[in-house]
C-alpha cells in the first residue's frame, strides 16, 4: 500500500510517501514558514535534497503544492492520485478515547478538536492537515495515529495523579504520555530482532532527543511512562524543564512578578538543557563546551544522565523480569557517551554493556551489550513515519 504520511505543525507541513510492502520511502519533504516566505524542501528520485521558494498562505495551499510535486512530469513520484491509497496523520492527543489508531470520520474529527484543549499547540494544526486532505483528496481514506494511544494500556495506578479525584473526573487531569508512536515502533522492532513474542516481551524504551521520554513496556504494552498530562513532565529536555517541584511555579510568579503564562513559557521554552547550560539545547554543542571546561555544560550532562538512570531504575523494579533496554531518537541513537554513563555500574543487575560495540554504534539496529548480558541493550533507530504508514494500513485492512 502507498501511504501519504502527514505531520502538520503550526506553520509547517511535513510528509513522506511510503510503500508499506517494502517499507520504502518514495519521497519526503517539508514546507516551512506557511503564511510567510515559505520554503519547500524535498528529496528527488536520486535521494538528493531540492530546495525551492514557494508561496502558500495556509496548510491547504501547502498540500496542493505537495500534490503538484508528487504528480509533476519532471518528478513523477506517482502517475495518478489514485496511487495514494491512504493518508496517515500524526495526531498528538487522543485523550482517553483513542487507545489505537482510527479511521477518520466526522466523529473522530470532532474528538480531535475537543482534545485541542489538552494540546493547543499541536492538535489544531494536525486537524488542519486532515481537513485539507478531506478537501483535496475527498475519496482517499484517512487514518489518525495518536501519540498518546500506545500509553492507554497503562493501569490507573500509573496514570492517576494524587490530587483531588474530582479534577480527573471534571478535566481528565492524568498522565497521558507521548512519543507513543516511537515507543511502539522500537518495541516491535526490538522484539522481532530478538526473536521474541511481543506479547511476552518486557523492555524499557528510552526515546532521547530534543524531546525525551522513557516507557516501561510489559508484554508488549505500555504500563508506565515519564511524560505526563503534557510533554513537560519527566526528563530534562532541549528546552523543557522536565519534572520539578510544583511550588517553584508559585515562587517564581511571586518573586519575578510574572504571570502563570510567562512561567509556562519559561518551563517549556527556556529551561532544560538550554536553560541549565546557558550554551544550547543541542547536546552536541553542550558536550563540546564541557570538553573545553565549561562547568555548567558539564553539570547539564550529569543532570541529564542522573535523570535517565532514575527512570531506568524505577522501571526495572516495576517490570521485574526485563528483556531489553532500548535507546532511540537523536541522542539515544548517536550519543555513545550518554548510553555508557546511563548504564554504568549496573553489572550486578545483569546489564553488561560492551563498550566497544556501544562506541562504534551510530544509529544502527544492533546489540550494544555483551553476549552474556542477562538484560540485552540495543540501539533501535526510530521511524515514526513508517509506524504511521503501517498503522494506517492495518486500520484500512482491518488488522
Amino acid at each position: 500500500m502507498k501511504v501519504l504520511v502527514i505531520n502538520c505543525g503550526s506553520s509547517s507541513l511535513k510528509y513522506q510517501l511510503i510503500t508499506t510492502e517494502n517499507e520504502g520511502v518514495i519521497t519526503k519533504g517539508i514546507i516551512e514558514k506557511i503564511g510567510g516566505d515559505s520554503e519547500y524542501t524535498y528529496t528527488d528520485k536520486k535521494g538528493e535534497k531540492v530546495k525551492e521558494k514557494v508561496s502558500v498562505k495556509n496548510h491547504t495551499e501547502a498540500l496542493k503544492e505537495v500534490i503538484s510535486n508528487l504528480t509533476s512530469p519532471e518528478n513523477s513520484f506517482i502517475h495518478s492520485l489514485k496511487e495514494i491509497e491512504a493518508i496517515g496523520h500524526r495526531v498528538v492527543h487522543g485523550g482517553e478515547e483513542f487507545y489505537k489508531s482510527a479511521l477518520i470520520n466526522d466523529k473522530v474529527i470532532a474528538s480531535i478538536e475537543k482534545y485541542s484543549e489538552l494540546a493547543p499547540l499541536h492538535n489544531p494544526p494536525n486537524l488542519q492537515g486532515i481537513l485539507s486532505c478531506k478537501e483535496i483528496l475527498p475519496k482517499t481514506p484517512q487514518v489518525a495515529v495518536f501519540d498518546t494511544a500506545f500509553h492507554q494500556t497503562m493501569p490507573e495506578s500509573s496514570y492517576i495523579y494524587p490530587i483531588p479525584y474530582e479534577y480527573y473526573e471534571k478535566y481528565k487531569i492524568r498522565r497521558f504520555g507521548f512519543h507513543g508512536t516511537s515507543h511502539h515502533y522500537v518495541t516491535i522492532k526490538a522484539a522481532e530482532f530478538m526473536k521474541k513474542d511481543i506479547n511476552e516481551f518486557n523492555c524499557i524504551t528510552c526515546h532521547l532527543g530534543n524531546g525525551s521520554s522513557i516507557t516501561a513496556v510489559k508484554n508488549g504494552k505500555s504500563v508506565d511512562t515519564s511524560m505526563g498530562f503534557t510533554p513537560l513532565e519527566g526528563l530534562p529536555m532541549g528546552t523543557r524543564s522536565g519534572s520539578i517541584d510544583p511550588s517553584i511555579i508559585f515562587f517564581l510568579i511571586e518573586k519575578e512578578n510574572i504571570s502563570s503564562k510567562e512561567v509556562n513559557d519559561i518551563l517549556n521554552k527556556k529551561s532544560g538543557l538550554a536553560g541549565l547550560s546557558g550554551v544550547s539545547n543541542d547536546l552536541r554543542e553542550i558536550r563540546d563546551a564541557a570538553s573545553k571546561g565549561n562547568k555548567r555544560a558539564k553539570l547539564t550532562i550529569e543532570v541529564l544522565i542522573k535523570s535517565i538512570r532514575k527512570y531506568i531504575g524505577a522501571y526495572l523494579v516495576e517490570l521485574g523480569n526485563t528483556d531489553a533496554i532500548i535507546f532511540t531518537a537523536g541522542i539515544g541513537e548517536n550519543e555513545w557517551y550518554i548510553r555508557e554513563k546511563c548504564l554504568e555500574g549496573l553489572e550486578e543487575l545483569g546489564i553488561l554493556l560492551d563498550k566497544d560495540l556501544n562506541k562504534a554504534n551510530k544509529s544502527k539496529l544492533a546489540y550494544i551489550s555483551r553476549e552474556d548480558s542477562h538484560i540485552k541493550v540495543l540501539v533501535v533507530p526510530t521511524n515514526e513515519e513508517l509506524m504511521i504508514a503501517l498503522e494506517t494500513e492495518w486500520v484500512i485492512k482491518g488488522k
